[in-house]
């Protein structure tokens, strides 16, 4: 019976057996054959995840010289191997990143389906804010607690519940808990928490 290798012995030797055929192919370093990755003259900026409070860092590979008639494009969206969050590790959602950000299906304007209706139309936002700021107005003026049954004034309102998605940044966030409160709204519910 033969000896038995360990892993260490298959890649000592895979590498040993590499460096030789590189010198017996005559290229110096053997990198001659190999073609160049495509993220090899992308730009390269640091960011944070967006999908959970964890904070992976991500590095993003762009196209594109910054001139004015060329659109940068992302190419590439990876872990951050400097990060001492995430060590160029991505959950599978961080890892979908680049489908998030360039996928087709991902909504560009205002799209409303009307009650009863069975299609949803298109709104310019000139339509869409004034129809939502009406609605929200009259589901505060119907809900609108001022006192509780003991008569302390408590200012809420029961009859809206807002959700945060899990892209939301830190600035948005901000904002919508500015709205939330001065709307008196108690049902915020979040995306860490579902």
């Amino acid at each position: 019976m033969g000896k038995q290798s360990s892993r260490r012995d298959f890649i000592t030797r895979t590498a040993a057996t590499g460096t030789a055929g590189a010198v017996t192919t005559g290229t110096a370093s053997g990198a001659a054959h190999i073609p160049a990755l495509k993220t090899a003259n992308a730009t390269k900026t640091n960011s944070i995840c967006p999908y959970c409070a964890v904070g992976c860092s991500v590095t993003i590979h762009t196209i594109g010289d910054k001139a004015r008639n060329v659109k940068p494009a992302i190419i590439h969206i990876e872990g951050d191997p400097e990060s001492p969050v995430n060590r160029g590790t991505l959950c599978p959602k961080g890892a979908s990143l680049e489908e998030f950000v360039q996928s087709d299906r991902r909504l560009t304007k205002v799209r409303h389906r009307a009650a009863g209706a069975t299609e949803w139309t298109d709104l310019t936002w000139e339509e869409a804010i004034p129809m939502m700021a009406a609605r929200i107005k009259a589901s505060r003026d119907k809900g609108f607690v001022e006192k509780d049954d003991q008569g302390r004034t408590v200012n809420r309102l029961d009859n809206i519940a807002m959700i945060g998605g899990c892209t939301d940044t830190n600035e948005i966030n901000y904002l919508l808990s500015k709205f939330r409160f001065g709307l008196g709204l108690l049902a915020y519910e979040n995306q860490s928490r579902l």
